[in-house]
């Protein structure tokens, strides 16, 4: 059937309550009510599936941890489930002190026996009693006048007064009475007030503080709008009378869908009281949400005297137990209600934390307020337990303010501007192809394989292990340090490569590093950084836009190519390469690189950089610099009879033979290491295999190596000291080594000659592996010795 053109003819108005001289809508809400949580009672009988007693206990553990020191448990005469129930609670001693349980009853002696019964041995308890006072129930339901309404209601407060003081004197229960005339906004003002006045009379002990009589006026079914329930309470309060032992308490319903209204204008209207569930549940549309009267209150700098700031808890108890779910744009609760889509709000969003940010420390310098000021959000999320995660969410709608929003929240950085717009690009283009939102996940992830960011699972083909930045030889003219130099090892496609390049600054260096060894032509065009935490640990975050090089400069600013990286390091040189490294991986793509090849002959192709490459590659050590030239001139020696030519295999093989690497001609055996005294110095003493052969050794010094080149020192006339030492991890885990790298020079008697010796090691103890490479660097200082007594012999 359609809707009517003329609704006049089936549906009344409500009839409008003639209070000119109304007092509420000038008031203003400065104090919570008293709460009553009703999610037991009419929150559970309005579930298809009822909860069971496991399930009210946990809600009923929930109420008190946010707060509520005033909660119906049950209807316990309408179920032995609920009769039980109210029974567990009591006989386990699960109910607060400070804590009135209240339980319904309908006005029926019968029932209201069990409803006593049900609480007895309670320390507090609300005994709730209603029958309707409506014309149309009268007339309808129960065919009663107004007068055997009254009578009704008289009678079984009586009966309940009867009863509780015979509990009380029993078990020693205290009793509060609450009496509801049931569809009060449906009956007629004066006849309301009547009925209540007849209840007080009979109950005959409202007093003061904890003896109020409780007169709660539900809007059984909602049939007018908000003000119209507030004229009523207002002229409930004025007429009722002993007003100071009365607590009046609202209980409304939400089928016109202004529940919260009607409670809020209630309040203004004198209310005490507010009656409702968490969320709204209840029958047809719900009661009263609790939660959003609660932080309304809260919004308005009133703390409600409930907490919530865990919501998210509690609505996992409230949706599993109450088996249904919570609307995404439910007030304060749902999952989109902190949530922003469109470009314009989440721009919005964006600059309105950067300013408060700002704002805040202001105030905070000023010793004033920290006034949360949000556009989109009347509530903080934080005070609620909610991270910021959902306040911006990306769809096609969405801007670029929101997405750099999410870069920032999760991974701490702050995008340059030109930076945000090329990655809105990425986004955008997935939100189209797979017309969808984009979660945060999705975000992060493209942000990550993108920039090649955040692990071993986005890296590159390029990826940095290891480098160092040091000062370059100043030209005629230049200062000392405007020159640096980068050394670094590079994975190149799995493979690694040690590059070296020189320029102006470490990332000038790393780009001629790479445009020497990777044929790789880049320039850099803008470099912005901050750090991500102020903390002693904080990070520096580095962001670089590099464009293809040429050979006019003006040519490169204007380039409309460009690549962007990130990078983030404790170390900011670090941090900066990384960023350049991370956009040189987007430069590149697939194309081909240039291979490694050997030739360090005449009109060599091969460098220092390529044979450190190649030992790195082979036996995965990071030759040190110096080590690197003096193999470099090893290399050079070996090969002139092959016109600079040699093999990897043959490489390696040298490499081994001039450092006596992993022969067995160099080993610790065992060792022992004493501290003497409290200046640090120690004395090293054990077995050792030196030249193949045992040998046993005893040295002091500032540590196991000093130590060990004092114990050599003791059969030569001359003299040996460490000039270099350097070490680095091989391999992960439980497989991980130590490599050392010492150089030895050896002096002669009276100072003259002097050689330079190398010894490289590698051991699963740290302390192992430098003894054994001090000592296989001093694998030639027998002949050394003899060659230093016999030149001093000839003078």
């Amino acid at each position: 059937m359609p809707m009517l053109a003329d609704p006049s003819v089936k549906y009344e108005p409500y009839t409008p309550l003639q209070l000119p001289d109304r007092q509420w809508p000038a008031k203003v809400n400065r104090s919570p009510p008293i709460w009553l949580s009703t999610d037991l009672r009419d929150g559970n009988q309005a579930l298809a599936n009822p909860m069971t007693v496991a399930q009210k206990l946990v809600f009923f553990d929930t109420l008190v941890k946010c707060g509520f020191k005033e909660i119906e448990v049950a209807y316990p005469a309408a179920s032995d489930t609920d009769f039980n129930f109210v029974r567990q609670l009591i006989e386990e001693g699960r109910i607060p002190d400070d804590v009135w349980i209240q339980v319904l009853t309908p006005a029926r002696e019968d029932l209201i026996k069990r409803t006593v019964d049900a609480v007895a041995g309670c320390k507090r308890a609300i005994i709730h009693m209603y029958n309707a006072t409506s014309c149309l129930f009268r007339t309808v339901v129960f065919r009663n006048s107004k007068e055997e309404t009254v009578k009704l209601a008289v009678k079984h407060t009586e009966i309940v007064r009867k009863l509780t003081e015979e509990c009380t004197a029993k078990h020693g229960t205290v009793f509060r009475y609450e009496y509801s005339p049931e569809t009060f906004s449906q009956t007629e003002p004066a006849f309301a007030l009547e009925v209540c006045e007849a209840v007080k009379a009979a109950w005959g002990k409202a007093g003061l503080g904890d003896e109020r009589i409780i007169f709660n006026l539900p809007a059984t079914v909602e049939i007018g709008p908000p003000n119209h329930y507030a004229d009523l309470i207002e002229n409930f309060c004025r007429n009722i009378s002993e007003r100071e032992k009365i607590i009046i308490s609202l209980h409304p319903h939400n089928d016109r869908g202004t529940g919260i209204a009607a409670a809020e204008l209630g309040m203004l209207a004198g209310a005490d009281r507010v009656e409702g569930c968490l969320f709204g549940n209840g029958e047809r549309t719900g009661n009263v949400d609790l939660v959003n009267l609660a932080l309304n209150l809260y919004t308005q700098g009133i703390h409600p005297k409930v907490d919530f700031s865990d919501i998210q808890a509690v609505i996992d108890v409230v949706t599993a137990c109450n088996d249904l779910p919570i609307h995404p744009r439910h007030p304060y609760a749902g999952e989109l209600v902190f949530t922003a889509f469109s470009g314009s709000h989440q721009d919005a969003i964006k600059k309105g934390f950067e300013m408060q940010r700002v704002r805040h420390e202001q105030a905070a310098r000023e010793g004033k307020p920290q006034y949360w000021e949000m556009p989109y959000l009347p509530i903080d999320p934080a005070d609620l337990g909610c991270t910021y995660e959902a306040v911006i969410r990306v769809n096609a709608q969405s801007g670029k303010g929101g997405i750099s929003y999410l870069i920032q929240q999760h991974l701490g950085l702050d995008m340059p501007r030109k930076m945000q717009i090329s990655f809105y690009q990425v986004v955008q283009d997935i939100a189209d192809r797979e017309a969808r939102e984009m979660t945060v996940e999705d975000i992060t992830t493209a942000f990550r394989k993108t920039y090649h960011f955040g692990g071993s699972a986005y890296e590159g083909r390029l990826v940095l292990k290891s480098f160092k930045i040091s000062s370059e030889p100043a030209a005629s003219g230049e200062a000392a340090d405007e020159r640096r130099q980068f050394d670094g090892t590079l994975s190149v496609d799995g493979n690694l490569r040690v590059i070296r390049g020189d320029g102006n600054g470490p990332l000038s260096a790393f780009l001629d590093a790479l445009r020497t060894h990777l044929d790789i032509n880049l320039a850099l065009r803008e470099y912005t950084e901050h750090t991500i935490d102020k903390h002693q640990d904080a990070q520096a975050a580095s962001f670089v836009e590099l464009v293809p090089q040429s050979e006019d400069i003006k040519d490169t600013r204007r380039s409309t190519q460009s690549w962007w990286g990130v990078g983030v390091d404790a170390d900011i040189a670090a941090s900066g390469l990384r960023a350049l490294l991370s956009a040189a991986n987007n430069a590149i793509g697939d194309r081909p690189l240039p291979e490694l090849k050997l030739s360090v002959g005449f009109n060599a192709r091969s460098g220092q950089a390529d044979i450190a490459t190649a030992i790195l590659n082979s036996l995965r050590l990071e030759l040190p610099r110096r080590l690197q030239a003096s193999f470099f001139e090893v290399v050079q020696r070996s090969t002139r009879d092959t016109g600079g030519e040699i093999s990897y295999e043959d490489l390696v093989k040298l490499f081994r033979e001039t450092y006596s690497y992993e022969e067995g001609r160099f080993a610790v055996k065992n060792f022992k290491l004493e501290h003497l005294d409290a200046s640090g110095r120690a004395k090293l003493s054990g077995s050792f295999i030196i030249n193949g052969k045992d040998v046993v050794l005893e040295g002091e010094g500032n540590g196991p190596l000093s130590a060990a080149v004092e114990a050599v020192n003791r059969g030569l006339d001359g003299r040996v000291s460490i000039r270099e030492y350097v070490e680095h991890s091989i391999g992960e885990g439980s497989d991980v080594k130590a490599a050392s790298y010492v150089e030895v020079l050896y002096e002669g008697p009276g100072g003259n000659p002097k050689w330079p010796m190398w010894g490289v090691a590698v051991d699963n103890d740290i302390t192992a592996s430098g003894l054994k490479a001090v000592l296989a660097a001093t694998r030639a200082v027998d002949k050394a010795d003899e060659a230093a007594r016999k030149a001093a012999s000839a003078q």
